[in-house]
């Protein structure tokens, strides 16, 4: 993994130093040559760099992870400069301190940041920090000021990304980016500060504690001095001065006094993280520890029975549920986790009407949503999954998973046409064009779909194909 990992994370540093450009005047520095770099091209450069990151192995694929991160993503840009600009949040599976802005409005967070922090006030000031370098258009600034620079700089990434050999990506970042490292990193000061400035005040107008952000950072300050060379990956990714510590506090100083309790899906999220990071024996130890210590502490009782679940206890792990239960409020954490008991109990009705209050319960819950849909699939009841799934695409019609639990449920039912066509999809948000008309192909010759399933399938082959034209022709024109 850490030999995979090598290629991702140059990667993720070269994007966050990048976000650099000559700047004489901090306060204008929204202005320069952002014009030169439109959002429109920011989107989809950002899209053909997250259907990379999706296939690779740090990707932390948890719906409850990934729910949790984009709600206080999304809270935190509600409440930005920007609120109309799209984002999306989400986590990487790795032990180096980081998170980062990619083009288009994508933030990536490394799952040992999550753990780091101390409050969720914490976590969201660097969440702040990362949506100020997309609202500010730092990523853009450099492509308008650098054009030519910057182009070569992104096409370096994904090239290197794309590569199979872990040395092959390494080399082609080396040979194609190390000098413009280090020419950019003296300005990338100026937009870590305006970052800093723009992360506080969204952090103050969404309601946390503006104290969290500053203090996370003189954390790591401090800590730094203990890693000589070897600093942790934030600090060499986002340049730290004391200058910018004492500009932070000074604005905080400035701030209204709040004191903010972390949210108990944060502590849940941090439990689970650390649950799955360990060897099932290791974290029912380790949770175990933490129950012992503080019965009133719910995360590592949460913790605990994620364990025994993952231990196969599962006795053990419905009696760390069921004081759970007594003892916390409602949460979509400990709805999804009974019913993954009930269901490793084969209790697939007990599963289901779990997971059915639950989405009564919680709405707007993706996660709860796709374990439905999931023990359905799982208990014999494929065509209300499928069912379900149909109507839940109405309103989601990018979500992955949704379409990945239809070809499932499909495929249960007998249904070849449309179980291909839903893989076709899963398939074509990947970025793997080639494979989504396979499958689409094999939609048509199924023999069992209605005049108008075939037309969807033949209109959907028809776009994609002219998707894969229109890529081989816009990668001829940048290779001129």
């Amino acid at each position: 993994m850490r030999a995979m990992m090598r290629p991702f994370l140059t990667f993720v540093l070269l994007f966050c130093l990048a976000v650099a450009a000559p700047a004489a005047d901090l306060p204008d520095l929204g202005e320069v040559g952002a014009e030169d770099f439109s959002p429109a091209q920011e989107r989809q450069i950002g899209e053909e760099i997250m259907r990379e990151l999706r296939r690779h192995p740090a990707w932390l694929d948890d719906p409850l992870v990934e729910e949790y991160i984009n709600q206080l993503g999304r809270r935190l840009a509600a409440a930005s400069a920007d609120p109309s600009r799209g984002f999306e949040f989400f986590v990487v599976r790795d032990a180096m301190l980081n998170a980062f802005a990619l083009p288009g409005g994508h933030i990536g967070v490394h799952s040992a940041l999550i753990l780091a922090a101390r409050s969720e006030s914490e976590l969201a000031g660097v969440l702040g920090h990362e949506i100020g370098h997309v609202t500010q258009r730092h990523i853009a600034q450099l492509v308008g000021k650098q054009k030519r620079l910057g182009m070569m700089m992104l096409a370096t990434l994904l090239a290197a990304l794309a590569a199979n050999d872990a040395r092959v990506g390494e080399a082609a970042l080396a040979a194609g980016t190390a000098g413009a490292m280090q020419a950019q990193l003296a300005y990338t000061r100026d937009f870590e500060r305006e970052a800093d400035r723009a992360g506080l005040q969204t952090l103050e107008a969404a309601g946390f504690d503006v104290r969290g952000m500053a203090g996370f950072f003189e954390r790591l300050q401090r800590a730094s001095r203990l890693y000589e060379n070897n600093a942790p990956a934030y600090l060499r990714t986002h340049p730290l001065t004391t200058e910018r510590i004492a500009d932070m506090e000074n604005r905080v100083m400035s701030m209204p006094y709040r004191q903010v309790p972390d949210s108990a899906d944060f502590r849940y999220v941090q439990a689970r993280l650390r649950a799955l990071s360990l060897s099932a024996a290791d974290a029912a130890r380790t949770f175990a520890g933490l129950v012992a210590a503080d019965p009133d502490d719910m995360a590592s009782r949460y913790g605990l029975a994620l364990s025994q679940l993952r231990l196969g206890r599962l006795d053990d792990a419905a009696r760390s549920l069921e004081d759970l239960r007594r003892a916390a409020g409602p949460s979509p954490f400990i709805a999804i986790l009974d019913g993954d008991v009930a269901a490793a109990r084969h209790d697939y009705d007990g599963a289901i009407k779990t997971l059915a209050a639950a989405r009564r319960k919680f709405p707007a819950s993706m996660s709860v949503v796709y374990a439905l849909f999931d023990a359905q699939i799982a208990g014999g009841r494929a065509g209300d999954a499928a069912q379900g799934v149909r109507r839940a695409l109405v309103g989601h019609g990018n979500d992955i998973r949704l379409w990945q639990l239809s070809s499932r449920a499909n495929a249960t039912l007998g249904r070849r046409t449309t179980q291909h066509r839903a893989q076709a999809e899963v398939y074509a948000l990947q970025g793997a064009y080639r494979a989504a008309v396979e499958q689409l192909e094999l939609a048509r010759k199924a023999g069992d779909g209605d005049f108008y399933e075939l037309s969807a399938v033949d209109a959907r082959l028809r776009e994609i194909r002219d998707r894969m034209v229109d890529d081989k022709k816009r990668a001829r024109e940048s290779g001129r």
